[in-house]
């Protein structure tokens, strides 16, 4: 599969076609086209609309809207900003480029020029991994080659879905980077993930000065002993198993025993149904 090009316009996802032009001459009234549910952005900056909205008024909409046919009418796939630009500057109709494309590819589009342009706050972009897992039972290392991402991004964006409510919420103000989030995954329980959440925004922590937060409050507990990872032949079980199921796994030993654990991360009730689906493929 050919991945799609980011940061390089609507000719990289549709090849063929370039940014500044309408390869099929086709303006569609406003109208007739319909929003897109599968919208992976929650969130727009009206203030940045109202600059777009300023340049299309001066200049039109240049780069053509992605659409597909639905029934009579259209269904926008890439594009919302623009839409929305032209309906608030008045515009009649805009240029289009019309696609055949199933929910999975509108999905995956739509996703791709939100990166492209870096529109999605994380929990948004973790949100649209985790539809194309559940919604179209894609492997995140499927996704990862879709989008242009590493299946380790994919995977730790999605993880960012474990996190409370709240501290979501802080991640979507802005308040809380993704990267100090992440770093709190490692405490266990909500009212400690949430404690530290509060105090890595009240004083503005670091990364590595959440890390050691997280470190702390994590000392005294009974510390599980993994199996060294710098055995090749355990390595590449491992990640054998990571990309046969699309989520992390993780080896735990009981030191002096012999006996051990498999761990199989999920990220909700559907993704454990998923995770259950390739199980019983592989075991039938």
């Amino acid at each position: 599969m050919q991945k799609k090009g980011l940061g390089k316009g609507l000719g990289a996802l549709i090849p063929g076609v370039e940014p500044s032009a309408d390869s099929h001459g086709l303006k569609v009234e406003i109208d007739r086209i319909a929003p897109n549910p599968l919208q992976p952005r929650r969130s727009f900056d009206e203030a940045k609309i109202d600059e777009l909205t300023a340049s299309v008024r001066d200049q039109g909409v240049i780069q053509p809207i992605l659409v597909r046919r639905v029934g009579e009418g259209y269904e926008l796939i890439a594009g919302e900003r623009r839409l929305r630009a032209a309906r608030k500057a008045g515009l009649t109709d805009v240029p289009v480029v019309v696609r055949e494309a199933g929910n999975s590819e509108s999905l995956e589009l739509a996703l791709i020029e939100n990166l492209q342009r870096e529109d999605l706050n994380p929990m948004e972009e973790a949100s649209a991994y985790q539809r194309l897992q559940e919604e179209f039972d894609l492997t995140q290392e499927e996704i990862a080659q879709k989008v242009g991402r590493s299946r380790p991004a994919v995977a730790n964006s999605v993880r960012l879905l474990l996190l409370p409510k709240e501290a979501q919420q802080m991640v979507v103000a802005g308040k809380l980077p993704a990267g100090h989030a992440r770093a709190l995954l490692g405490l266990e329980g909500e009212a400690m993930i949430l404690a530290a959440a509060r105090e890595v925004v009240a004083k503005g922590l670091s990364t590595r000065e959440t890390e050691r937060l997280v470190a702390r409050l994590k000392a005294g507990r009974k510390r599980r002993k993994t199996v060294p990872i710098s055995d090749p032949d355990l390595r590449s079980l491992i990640e054998r198993l990571q990309r046969s199921l699309g989520t992390k796994v993780r080896l735990l030993h009981r030191s002096g025993s012999g006996r051990g654990k498999l761990e199989i991360e999920y990220y909700s009730l559907a993704d454990l149904e998923r995770l259950t689906r390739i199980m019983e493929r592989t075991t039938s």
